[in-house]
């Protein structure tokens, strides 16, 4: 009876450490929102470099693009202006959405600060995966807002904020750098924001989050041609 005794003893343990070892092993994989597979980040994404919060990465372009977004993925859109590039921007989302299978919620674009701490309140309360900012109109209302709920993931494509929480990812791009209201020295080009520059800017800014590469700047590069 002892050795019997000894050996379901010694197999207990032998689980238990084998259970620790797959425990540690998750652990050290980035979270993913969803449980389907979502395709992996190229090597040119992040290089052999894990980054570390606030610090800005250079992927290679399309490195981003065998990644998928997991299905019931829900996502809500913030903006603050009716310009063109705010436009180009949020219809940048829609389209990404739609080819996605992604559950989009559009706001109204906000008129005023008021306004938009107001939508900002209520993309955070409705729950879903994923709130993204367009454009530089949403950058001072973000980086006060964002450091209050932490257990919600933000992007901000086309402009990004001075220092994020790790909640935060930003997409950027030559033109599209905003920080904040007196602390971007960059000079900043409507221009710049094009429906091409957009796309990638979500794309890229989608497959950074669901890698768990949250709380750094995404700068991409100048396009080619």
């Amino acid at each position: 009876m002892v050795g019997l005794a000894a050996l379901g003893l010694g197999l207990a343990m032998l689980v238990g450490a084998s259970g620790c070892a797959l425990a540690a092993s998750g652990a050290d994989r980035p979270a993913v929102s969803g449980a389907s597979a979502i395709g992996e980040l190229d090597a040119g994404f992040l290089g052999d470099v894990r980054p570390s919060p606030e610090a800005t990465i250079a992927p290679e372009p399309g490195s981003w693009e065998r990644v998928e977004v997991p299905p019931g993925y829900r996502a809500v859109v913030v903006s603050a202006a009716d310009d063109p590039a705010t436009a180009t921007l949020v219809a940048a989302v829609s389209s990404w959405a739609g080819e996605a299978g992604v559950e989009l919620e559009v706001l109204p674009g906000a008129g005023d600060a008021a306004e938009l701490g107001e939508r900002f309140t209520q993309a955070t309360a409705l729950g879903a995966d994923l709130v993204i900012g367009a454009g530089s109109g949403v950058v001072d209302e973000f980086a006060y807002g964002t450091a209050q709920s932490l257990e919600q993931q933000y992007l901000v494509v086309g402009a990004q904020l001075g220092e994020p929480t790790e909640n935060v990812t930003s997409v950027i791009w030559p033109g599209a750098t905003f920080r904040g209201t007196g602390i971007t020295d960059d000079a900043q080009d409507a221009a710049a924001v094009t429906s091409d520059r957009a796309a990638a800017a979500i794309a890229a800014g989608v497959a950074a989050v669901l890698h768990g590469v949250t709380g750094v700047v995404i700068s991409l590069p100048e396009p080619t041609g």
